[in-house]
């Protein structure tokens, strides 16, 4: 009775997991008539269906596999959705063993003369691609699409990997009508569930029971044994999901897309102890700090002992060495351009090369700075390309700078980043926080996040004629990330590409006497001056004259238009913007009226606005300041963000009235 009970649960349990199937094959003609989503008219493509579904299973002299199996319709609405017909399986292959892909059914369908036509995925349609020495990719290419087409494809991967499960995803850049994950764990194996995104992901938790079957014995000793097991089932089900859609001032949109990861944290086969599995971040960061490729190369001295010894030699104070040792490191390996928390070559290799990756080069800095007595260890993090992972891996880390530890502060350094300055970073670093290894094995997690505001102060000295066009001389002073990004351009490019681009990027203006102080100098402000003639900055009605004040260095459109956003606003870093502009009007003509004075501020400071004009005895002084004072904007801040930009952009677009006296 007791058996029956738990067979009649276990039919209810599988029953309601695949309650309202979607049969494959079963295209509505409602769906190949739709024209546009019903939800996203904009959208190129739709997920109309996907069903994901993973269990583990025994195979006898093969061990446990994991199976999924995966059912996907999609609506191609236009010829820029054709690229959603196109599938990529990665499969891993490790040593001798490899994960395969079989059942796979493909078709696409179109509406010809009011009747659905089919057509087939043939063998010329499927590639297999190496992407790595570990990962090939298998590549489905759709027939016969077309705008209006749905393409549909079913297969079943088998892995023999069933601690590294994919991340599964529930949004993608298209919308989604219906998605289904079924997770089923075998009772032997406990995985973590691990989720990223702001959809929330709840899972229905049942189970259901199963068997495995063993043979042992040969001839008459030959038998079966059947052992009995229960399936701990997760189902996620989630209903028009929408595009996630890249917007202006995200770091990485891939940190927000919902996803779950299952990682296998423990096993326990029958009449055993427990097999601990998930790492924790004190076992990533032991093993990488242990590793040859990391902490082996910290303790290497001999190959630049001489070189460091003569360099410091007399030199009194922690901070003056260490910016010698910093400038030395910068100016004699040239960074290759590869990433990587291990070195490529071996600091002993690079330094006699002089170049390496990044490890190469943060490395041995951290190494020369260890040798002359100060207090420095590496930090290793993930760039913004790389994104932010879920949960402890090794993986979760492809980088690396050195810190060097005074008093209460912490100094960030990287030796890559040639035109930075100590606690300047390369945009690439700037993601979150990383974790700073001591020689003890000890860390902690330090923000990468800069404090100190990045500043672009500007004054200008303008004269505008009675035809309404401009000219006057302008400088520019830029700080910190400011002035990194401005170096990073302008030592690089052709200086007469330079201007060309800086004149097409303020419409129709000429621009001469161009120049530009300290483009080499670390440490000081860049210093960028030239004067400028534009046509057409006022409006010219009758006896009057209508101008902005701040002409074509105002902000002319809200940066932020959508109403609500899912995701920070990430600027990278947090900075000041001032203009402070004299305006001589044309003779003849006196101020009748002119802006007033503003002042705005975004709750907790976060951004800071003022704008105030005055009259002169030759025309008008306009100061403009405005301020981020966040590098991040969480979303709840963002429709006071939006306000914000709001208010200044009307602010700036009201005019100036001269009237002929």
């Amino acid at each position: 009775m007791k058996k029956y009970m738990l067979f009649a649960f276990a039919l209810v349990c599988f029953a309601t997991i695949n309650a309202q199937e979607v049969k494959f094959g079963d295209i509505p003609k409602e769906a190949l008539e739709e024209k546009q989503h019903p939800k996203d008219p904009e959208a190129d493509a739709a997920v109309l269906y996907e069903k994901t579904y993973l269990t583990t299973r025994y195979i006898e002299g093969q061990g446990f596999q994991l199976e999924t199996n995966v059912h996907k319709r999609i609506k191609i609405y236009n010829k820029d959705g054709f690229e959603h017909a196109n599938h990529y399986i990665p499969l891993y292959k490790g040593s001798g063993e490899r994960e395969k892909v079989s059942g796979l059914k493909a078709y696409t369908y179109n509406l010809e003369n009011g009747k659905i036509e089919d057509t087939k995925l043939r063998k010329d349609g499927i590639f297999k691609e190496k992407r790595s020495e570990y990962v090939d990719v298998q590549k489905i290419t759709m027939p016969n699409v077309k705008e209006g087409s749905i393409v549909e494809y079913r297969y079943k991967m088998i892995s023999p990997y069933i601690q590294n499960i994919n991340e599964i995803q529930f949004q993608y850049d298209i919308p989604v009508n219906h998605i289904e994950v079924i997770f089923e764990a075998h009772e032997y194996f406990t995985y973590k569930k691990h989720y990223k995104g702001y959809f929330r992901l709840t899972p229905k938790e049942t189970s259901r029971s199963g068997s495995m079957t063993f043979t042992s014995g040969t001839g008459r000793n030959f038998r079966n044994d059947v052992v009995d097991f229960t399936f701990k089932v997760s189902k996620f089900e989630l209903k028009d999901v929408p595009a996630l859609k890249e917007e202006s001032f995200v770091s990485n949109i891939e940190n927000y897309r919902s996803a779950v990861k299952f990682e296998l944290a423990q096993s326990q086969m029958p009449n055993s102890i427990p097999k601990y599995l998930a790492k924790s971040w004190d076992d990533v960061v032991r093993t990488i700090y242990r590793s040859e490729g990391f902490g082996g190369q910290l303790d290497k001295t001999s190959y630049f002992k001489s070189d460091i010894d003569g360099l410091v030699a007399g030199v009194s104070g922690d901070m003056k060495k260490a910016a010698m040792i910093y400038n030395y490191v910068r100016n004699k390996i040239k960074w290759n351009g590869n990433y990587g928390k291990y070195t490529d070559l071996g600091v002993r290799k690079a330094y006699k090369e002089s170049t390496g990756n990044v490890a190469d080069m943060n490395l041995m800095l951290t190494a020369m700075l260890r040798h002359a007595g100060i207090n420095a260890n590496p930090v290793i993090l993930s760039t913004r390309n790389h994104g932010i992972k879920m949960f402890p891996t090794l993986n979760g880390f492809n980088y690396v700078i050195c810190a060097i530890e005074v008093e209460d502060a912490v100094i960030l350094l990287d030796a890559t980043n040639y035109y930075g300055e100590p606690n300047v970073l390369p945009l690439r670093a700037l993601n979150w926080s990383g974790r700073l290894i001591r020689k003890d094995g000890s860390w902690s997690q330090i923000s990468l996040m800069p404090r100190k505001a990045a500043q672009r102060n500007t004054s200008v000295s303008l004269t505008l004629d009675e035809n309404g066009d401009v000219s006057g001389k302008q400088r520019t002073q830029l700080t910190s990330h400011y002035a990194l990004n401005f170096r990073e351009i302008y030592t690089q490019a052709d200086k007469e590409d330079y201007l060309e681009k800086l004149e097409n990027s303020i419409e129709d203006i000429e621009i001469d006497e161009h120049t530009v102080k300290n483009a080499k100098k670390i440490g000081k402000p860049v210093l960028e001056s030239y004067s400028f003639v534009k046509e057409s900055q006022a409006e010219v009605i009758g006896d009057k004259i209508y101008f902005s004040p701040l002409f074509f260095m105002g902000t002319a459109e809200n940066i932020f238009k959508a109403e609500e956003r899912a995701y920070p606003v990430d600027f990278g870093y947090p900075w000041k913007r001032k203009i402070m502009m004299n305006i001589q009007i044309p003779a003849g003509y006196e101020v009748e009226s002119m802006p007033e004075a503003t002042a705005l501020k975004m709750p907790g400071n976060l951004g800071v606005y003022s704008f105030n004009l005055s009259k002169t005895p030759t025309g008008l002084s306009v100061v403009m300041s405005k301020e981020i004072n966040s590098s991040v904007i969480t979303p709840d801040k963002y429709g006071a963000l939006r306000e914000f930009y709001k208010m200044l952009v009307e602010k700036e677009k009201e005019k100036v009235v001269l009237k002929k006296i």
